[in-house]
């Protein structure tokens, strides 16, 4: 007895699943021209498909014609293997829905010094979306950007924000902020209350100059300050300025809780400024992180909502 052949012997694809649920809909309908509505197709397209799946089965499916719709046996057969098939997709669709909606992980992020002050909140907001959407764990460390970067580009840290002085060719880089810095002495400096301040009056002054990476255009402004101390972060650059001896930089965001009080001015503000840009990192062809995704998800959403009110 000769064996007979497979008919469906590859992967169902994508065409016969929609031949699949418009026969599934023929079934349930009674027959074509009651399908026609349901379907929103014409009923020569609908016989179309189903001389199409007859074919791609090798199986006669159903009787049509003047006496009415009948299925075959092996039609009915089909028509019940059908309704498991789909219910099977929809079950691992909801299934995965369900996975988004239930996250369950960690997120390892590098964030620099000195962002929890920037008045638009992107990391804050999108760390608060991502821990209503699961049982998330979030691990935050606070260093310095290079030590961002290698975490990011060795797997230690899923994502991290960082000053975007360079780009490296195995990161991807969002833009999340734009960050104005100003020229700053405390109250209890010498130009505190001066006016018409000369440039001559700022390069006598001793000044405290970032110990960190810095673009051109930034060097460039310290170049006629009196290099009088450092500092490896903005924290300890604020301390020195508030000891009154020093004059230095500090991004407006983080000096502002001191201009209220009255502790601090911004010197020649026109003149002494710069904008810094932070960029969100991630390496590039990672392994596929639904926590990370889900926090870039939300990131993007804040991103593109400040962007439409700009």
């Amino acid at each position: 007895m000769k064996t007979r052949k497979p008919v469906l012997p590859g992967q169902l694809s994508d065409t016969d699943l929609r031949l699949l649920r418009i026969y599934r809909k023929v079934v349930e309908c009674g027959g074509f021209s009651a399908a026609e509505v349901e379907l929103n197709i014409s009923r020569a397209a609908i016989s179309i498909a189903m001389n199409d799946l007859e074919s791609r089965l090798a199986l006669r499916l159903c009787q049509r014609g003047r006496s009415g719709f009948a299925l075959t046996e092996e039609g009915a057969e089909v028509y019940e293997a059908t309704l498991q098939l789909l219910a099977a997709i929809e079950g691992f669709r909801t299934r995965v829905n369900g996975l988004h909606a239930q996250l369950k992980g960690e997120l390892n992020i590098g964030i620099t010094d000195n962002l929890v002050t920037m008045p638009q909140m992107h990391i804050t907001n999108a760390l608060n979306a991502l821990k209503k959407r699961g049982d998330i764990r979030i691990n935050i460390r606070m260093i310095p950007p290079t030590e961002i970067e290698l975490g990011v580009l060795d797997g230690r840290l899923h994502t991290g924000v960082i000053p975007a002085l360079k780009t490296l060719p195995g990161l991807h880089y969002r833009l999340l902020y734009e960050e104005e810095s100003l020229l700053y002495c405390s109250h209890q400096h010498r130009l505190f209350d001066a006016t018409g301040i000369s440039a001559k009056q700022l390069a006598a002054c001793d000044a405290v100059l970032p110990a960190y990476a810095q673009t051109a255009q930034v060097k460039t402004l310290h170049e006629p300050l009196k290099a009088a101390a450092s500092a490896t972060d903005r924290e300890g650059i604020a301390f020195l300025i508030l000891t009154g001896q020093y004059i230095g930089f500090l991004p407006t965001h983080y000096a502002e809780r001191w201009i209220g009080e009255g502790l601090m001015r911004a010197l020649n503000p026109t003149q002494y400024r710069y904008i810094t840009q932070y960029s969100a990192i991630t390496r590039k062809g990672a392994p596929s992180n639904l926590v990370l995704e889900s926090y870039l998800e939300e990131l993007d959403l804040l991103i593109q909502a400040e962007a439409a009110q700009a």
